[in-house]
């Protein structure tokens, strides 16, 4: 039944396949909360003349000095991109006083994305300059058309990558030609359910999709899809030498390792909701979008992949069919030497491995939070080149001005205002409506620099002295000032929330309180050393910095993916306590979890890595932050760190549960509260022959 059910699915899904860029926002205004200046000015201007108008310049550079010839050139180029463009409206054009540059000012509607871009488009093919004179369209227009280029094809390019990775991955995992099959199925599953849902609600409910965010999904989907598969994979092939009938070994599997995958599913779900509390529309959209995704992810692996597992039964895992009644080694292999070299000497271990996640967070120290608009790409499109060109030969902020909205009566008064600010090279009153005046003011400053920042600052601070100006000041450079200042209070109040959540969560499935505490202390640390390593990384490469919304990003996901691993590593020891005591409960734990956690992780690391091959740096960033991340907690913190601290604290670890007053004196049970009888529950229906 349940096989039926997502085939279903699929096709239902499938014509949805690739339709979510549709619907996808870049630009940096829609991220922004409605009552930011910046959101304000932008809803403003809909009610002037040209309101809905991107300022841009195409800028001409000579290899020495201009010739007339050159001046005929641009000014013929001007009219032609004049006549290919509707409402395209050039201002003069102006030379530079070093006699070797020309550029003129333009502005073009904006009533949708691909329009703006076929018209920059349509001037980059008109204004190509020519022999010894580079032209570049750039300004706002042209760095928001190249940052929209930038997503286009991302969801495509994330699919294929990450596939090949996974499908690799699991046959080298596996060493089967057919099992791998069967968990790229389920995701597959999977990811259209979660496309079809997010694609829906952002159509019908006005949910922000970033290009970010919608290439996160894909590889969140794979990443905790393929987890959830190995684990349970793993216990269903663990089972299957325990059950000559394989229903019965499905149902134990679902009823030993469901809670733990239930309880991982739900803290990565609880902690991406934390995200709807930011005020960045990004990041508080990627908060349900991540959500669905998991939650997808966790209904194809425990109803899709258990129902095709069971169909094929053992043959699926030919050549190494799991025979029943086969004894395994308990004392060989790589992780049963290390869970007991772990026992025998815990605090060491536990000490040593704490000391060097503090010497790798020390990189910490250079981190710089910040990125300019021209240092968005890994490659340098027109627009970034010609920002730079036209900065130095014109005022820097030429092609991205500041814009005052304020009552038409204190037009005067702004006026005055704003040219008293420092760094401001010109200002001009532009349009009257509804009693209400747009005036712009030019910066001769790098825009997105500290100081085009303290411009605007001053703008607003000085503006809201003049009594009954109402005025608000927005903009490209207010935009990315206006954005910076809310990831930054975005990370204040998320973080904490996620850090409480998920040791809530930890609290409930492992019905203690110190143990989650010191499992959440654990993945702090682990992220401290990751954005360490990684801000050394990309000093290393040449990045000016890290985006300002990556560090809440990396962490959401390293602390409830991190504790994830904790979680599948941890209720294992737990149950392998109740009947062994702590320290052997940890030793077993570690030799039966540590060869399929470790596996899980590579897989996690190796698609979040798949974003590294992007043309953007945010995500680029948040690629290797997270994968580095992953690696680091499986294969030390999770193998290593976390059963040192066990071992050492012993039964006081599981402190107030009956668990702590006596090693293996707690009845053993399936584990999970009214999680386990759920699972249970659809345990039992996927393993009757007629599901």
């Amino acid at each position: 039944m349940f096989v039926a059910v997502w085939l279903v699915v699929l096709g239902f899904t499938g014509p949805f396949a690739g339709k979510l860029p549709n619907v996808e926002k870049n630009n940096a205004i829609a991220y922004l909360p409605a009552s930011s200046q910046s959101t304000e000015v932008n809803n403003a201007l809909t009610h002037f003349p040209g309101g809905q108008q991107v300022p841009g310049v195409v800028v001409y550079v000579a290899s020495g000095r201009l010739t007339a010839a050159d001046r005929s050139l641009v000014a013929s180029q001007r009219a032609e991109a004049a006549r290919r463009v509707p409402d395209f409206k050039p201002a003069a054009i102006k030379q530079s006083r070093d006699g070797r540059a020309l550029a003129y000012a333009f502005a073009v509607q904006q009533p949708d994305a691909t329009k703006l871009a076929d018209d920059i488009k349509a001037v980059r093919q008109v204004a190509v300059g020519g022999p010894g004179l580079k032209a570049y369209t750039t300004g706002a227009a042209g760095l928001l058309v190249d940052s929209v280029n930038a997503f286009k094809g991302i969801d495509g390019i994330l699919l294929v990558v990450t596939g090949i990775v996974v499908i690799v991955l699991l046959l080298l995992i596996y060493r089967s030609p057919t099992l791998w099959l069967v968990p790229l199925l389920s995701v597959v599953g999977a990811i259209g359910l979660s496309e079809w849902a997010v694609y829906q609600l952002a159509v019908h409910a006005g949910l922000v999709v970033s290009g970010q965010s919608g290439g996160i999904l894909t590889v969140l989907v794979f990443g905790a899809g393929t987890d959830y598969a190995l684990l349970l994979t793993a216990r269903y092939r663990e089972e299957l030498r325990r059950h000559e009938d394989r229903h019965e070994a499905m149902r134990a599997a679902l009823r030993r390792a469901g809670p733990a995958i239930v309880a991982s599913a739900s803290t990565v779900i609880l902690g991406l909701l934390c995200l709807l509390a930011a005020e960045l529309n990004s990041e508080s959209g990627l908060g349900p979008i991540g959500a669905i995704g998991i939650a997808s992810a966790l209904l194809a692996q425990l109803t899709f992949l258990p129902a095709l597992l069971v169909v094929f039964g053992r043959r699926l895992f030919w050549p190494a069919r799991p025979a029943y009644g086969a004894a395994e080694d308990q004392e060989a292999g790589f992780w049963a030497r290390t869970g007991r070299r772990i026992a025998r000497r815990p605090r060491p271990i536990w000490a040593g491995s704490t000391l060097l996640l503090v010497v790798l967070a020390l990189g910490l120290s250079g981190l710089h939070l910040g990125l300019q608009q021209t240092q968005a790409f890994v490659k340098t499109p027109q627009s970034v080149a010609g920002q730079k060109v036209y900065g130095e030969h014109f005022p820097a902020g030429g092609g991205q001005p500041v814009i005052v909205i304020a009552d038409a009566a204190t037009t005067s008064q702004v006026v005055r205002t704003v040219a008293g600010v420092r760094g401001v090279t010109q200002v001009y009153p532009v349009a009257t409506a509804q009693g209400r005046a747009e005036t712009v003011a030019i910066l001769g400053l790098q825009p997105d620099s500290p100081a085009a920042f303290d411009a605007v600052r001053t703008m607003r601070s000085r503006l809201a002295a003049i009594p009954g100006s109402r005025a608000i000041v927005g903009g490209d450079i207010a935009t990315t000032l206006d954005t910076n200042n809310a990831a930054t209070t975005d990370r204040y109040v998320v973080m904490p929330l996620v850090l409480v959540v998920v040791m809530i969560v930890l609290g409930l499935l492992l019905r203690a309180i110190v143990a989650p505490v010191l499992l959440a202390a654990t993945v702090v640390l682990s992220f401290a050393a990751s954005m360490g390593v990684s801000t050394l990384v990309f000093d290393a490469i040449g990045f000016a910095g890290v985006d300002q919304t990556i560090p809440l990003l990396a962490f959401i996901f390293l602390v409830a993916l991190g504790v994830d691993y904790n979680i599948f590593l941890v209720s294992r020891i737990r149950e392998e306590a109740l009947v062994r005591g702590t320290r052997e409960g940890t030793v077993a734990g570690v030799r039966v979890t540590g060869g399929v956690i470790t596996s899980a992780g590579v897989v996690l690391a190796a698609t979040f890595a798949a974003l590294t091959v992007l043309p953007l740096v945010a995500l680029v960033e948040v690629g290797f932050i997270v994968a580095f991340g992953v690696l680091l907690d499986t294969l030390l913190v999770r193998s290593v760190l976390v059963p040192a601290l066990i071992c050492d604290i012993g039964s006081p670890v599981w402190w107030p549960s009956a668990l702590a007053r006596g090693d293996g004196a707690a009845p053993a049970t399936g584990g999970g509260g009214a999680v386990g009888h759920t699972v249970q529950h659809a345990g039992r229906r996927l393993a009757d022959p007629r599901g």
